[in-house]
């Protein structure tokens, strides 16, 4: 199997680095993944080098002050955890972003690194989400040609007649999933404006809800496409400075209203520009979903 989606996925990770820590992204994430959803058991496994967000309980100060290295004690968990990757494929994604990247491209870039550390961790991945034909459900796997898989299918099922509800996804979880999951809802405002407040109190019953906001673009260039009216805006129109003002500004607003939407429910959330950024804000959205648990 080619791994288009995981090989852009690792190219990414590998080139960015977050700023705050100065470790590479894939050790800060995994440890930030790990220490938030990942339980100690007693059986232990072996030592590593401590990564940011390891529990500081895990340090074994004397095999630190053997090797002068900061070394944790690593265990085996109790169990597996169950992701299940929930994806917006209204039109509205092929849309771009605020920092004018195509929607779909960074829901998959978003949803698809979380995965690939999940992989990592040994949990489970699963998917759903609408297709025009009704809704689209990967079981729970492991391994990167399962995320590969989903991907490729939610990149395809995204289209321009594609006009689905994500309610019914929500609605299809309900009724058929009552074991407890990570739910992880790539979106945009949109989508979680439209998110009906019952369907968000009946998954919190049962499951941990975190969503990746997938941003709106401003007017503001000279090749702004009108995606609905399937036409380019004029060029007087698109760089109006008043315009793009008012609609950044309308945009923001909008940003802010679905944001404490989810804030109501104690839902973490996290906004993407665009694809350098994804690493540093799924962080962000981890470390959020501690503190609300917490």
């Amino acid at each position: 199997m080619k791994m288009t989606f995981v090989s852009k996925i690792q190219a990414n990770l590998k080139r960015y680095q977050t700023v705050r820590t100065r470790r590479a992204t894939n050790q800060v994430l995994d440890g930030t993944y790990k220490s938030i959803f990942k339980g100690r058991s007693m059986n232990f496994d072996e030592l590593r080098e401590y990564v940011q967000g390891d529990d500081v309980k895990d340090i074994d100060w004397k095999a630190t002050a053997r090797s002068q290295k900061m070394l944790v004690r690593q265990y085996i968990a109790d169990r597996k955890h169950n992701i299940m990757l929930v994806l917006d494929t209204n039109r509205r994604m092929l849309g771009d972003s605020d920092g004018f990247e195509e929607k779909r491209d960074l829901a998959i870039m978003g949803t698809g690194t979380l995965a690939y550390f999940v992989n990592k961790s040994g949990d489970y991945v699963s998917a759903t989400f609408m297709t025009n034909n009704g809704v689209k459900h990967f079981p729970f796997k492991t391994g990167l040609g399962n995320i590969e898989l989903i991907l490729e299918s939610y990149y395809k099922s995204v289209s321009i007649d594609n006009n689905t509800d994500i309610n019914d996804t929500f609605e299809y979880i309900i009724r058929n999933f009552k074991r407890k999951m990570i739910i992880i809802v790539a979106t945009d405002v949109a989508g979680i404006r439209n998110i009906e407040e019952v369907n968000l109190k009946r998954l919190l019953v049962a499951h941990d809800v975190l969503f990746m906001n997938i941003s709106d673009a401003s007017f503001g260039t000279d090749d702004a496409y009108n995606l609905f009216a399937g036409n380019s805006m004029p060029s007087f129109f698109a760089k109006n400075k008043k315009m793009f003002k008012k609609t950044r500004e309308k945009n923001l607003s909008l940003q802010r209203g679905a944001e404490e939407k989810l804030k109501k429910f104690g839902i973490s959330c996290s906004t993407i520009d665009y694809t350098a950024e994804i690493d540093r804000e799924i962080i962000n959205l981890l470390e959020k979903h501690k503190y609300d648990r917490g």
